[in-house]
C-alpha cells in the first residue's frame, strides 16, 4: 500500500492524528520536499516526534525512478510518503498515484491543510472568491514568465481573487519585482493601484500578514519562509474591514 500523508502548513505538530498512526504503522517512510517547503520543520524533529525514521527523496527519485524507489516496495509493504501542506495540491503526487494504480498497489491519501485552504481564513477574503492560483518563478534564461500576471488580470475581470504560490525559496518582494517588470512591460496600471497581501508562515504561532499598496510592500520585512500572495479582486466591505483588522491595510480602504 501506498499512503500519501499531507503534512500540513507550518511545522511538524500540523500533522493529523491519521496521519501520524499511518507513519508509525508503517515499514518504510519517504518524504519529499521540494513541491513545498520545509517551512518550521526539520527531519529530525519529524523524526522525533513521529517516532520513525524518515528516508528524504530528490525529484528525480520520484518523477523518474519511481518505480524502482518507491512503487517496488509499496507492492510488498507499507510504504508513506510524506509532503508539505496538503498530499494531493501537486500534481507530482497525482501522477505517483495513478503509477500505483497501474502496478496494482492501493493507494490512501490523508489529508492536512495547505495554505491553499487556510489562505482566505489567514488574511479575511472569502474563500469562495478565489479564483484560479499561479506559482511566481524566478526568470529563466531572463525571461519573466508572464503566466502569474495574466492569472491575475483573468480573475480580476471575473472579480475574483489570486493566490500567488512562490518559487521555494522566493521572497515576496521579489517576486512583487518580477510582477512589476511585467505590468511595466505590458503598460498595465492593474498592480500599480491595488492592495496585496503578503502572508508569511502561514500555520506558525507567529504568521505575519500584510496588506499594503505596491511600492510599500516591496519594502516591507516579512522575515523568515515561507511566503505567499495574494492579489485580491472586488472587496465586499466585510473584506475591506477584514484586510484593515487583520492584515493591517491602509484604514482608508474600509472607508
Amino acid at each position: 500500500m501506498l499512503t500519501f500523508v499531507g503534512l500540513g502548513l507550518y511545522d511538524e505538530k500540523d500533522i493529523t492524528l491519521k496521519g501520524l498512526e499511518a507513519i508509525r504503522d508503517a515499514d518504510v517512510v519517504y518524504a519529499e520536499f521540494y513541491t513545498a517547503p520545509l517551512g518550521g520543520k526539520t527531519v529530525e524533529r519529524m523524526e522525533e516526534a513521529y517516532g520513525k525514521r524518515i528516508f528524504v527523496l530528490e525529484r528525480g527519485e520520484i518523477e523518474e525512478n519511481a518505480e524502482e524507489v518507491i512503487l517496488k516496495h509499496a507492492k510488498i509493504q507499507k510504504v508513506v510518503l510524506l509532503t508539505g501542506g496538503d498530499a494531493m495540491i501537486a500534481t507530482t503526487h497525482v501522477d505517483l498515484r495513478l503509477r500505483a494504480i497501474d502496478m496494482g498497489i492501493e493507494t490512501r491519501i490523508i489529508h492536512a491543510p495547505s495554505i491553499s485552504s487556510a489562505v482566505a481564513g489567514v488574511c479575511g477574503l472569502q474563500s469562495y472568491k478565489f479564483g484560479k492560483s499561479a506559482t511566481v518563478s524566478p526568470a529563466y534564461k531572463g525571461v519573466i514568465s508572464e503566466v502569474p500576471y495574466d492569472t491575475i488580470i483573468a480573475n480580476r475581470e471575473r472579480g475574483l481573487h489570486t493566490l500567488l504560490y512562490l518559487d521555494i525559496p522566493m521572497r515576496i518582494k521579489d517576486a512583487l519585482r518580477l510582477l512589476e517588470a511585467v505590468e511595466e512591460k505590458k503598460r498595465g496600471e492593474v498592480l500599480k493601484k491595488s492592495i496585496i497581501v503578503g502572508i508569511a508562515r502561514a500555520g506558525s504561532d507567529m504568521p505575519v500578514v500584510k496588506a499594503d499598496y505596491l511600492n510599500a510592500l516591496k519594502s516591507y520585512e516579512f522575515g523568515e519562509l515561507p511566503h505567499v500572495l495574494v492579489v485580491p479582486g472586488e472587496l465586499h466591505f466585510v473584506e475591506k474591514e477584514a484586510l484593515v483588522k487583520i492584515a493591517h491595510a491602509p484604514e482608508s480602504l474600509a472607508r
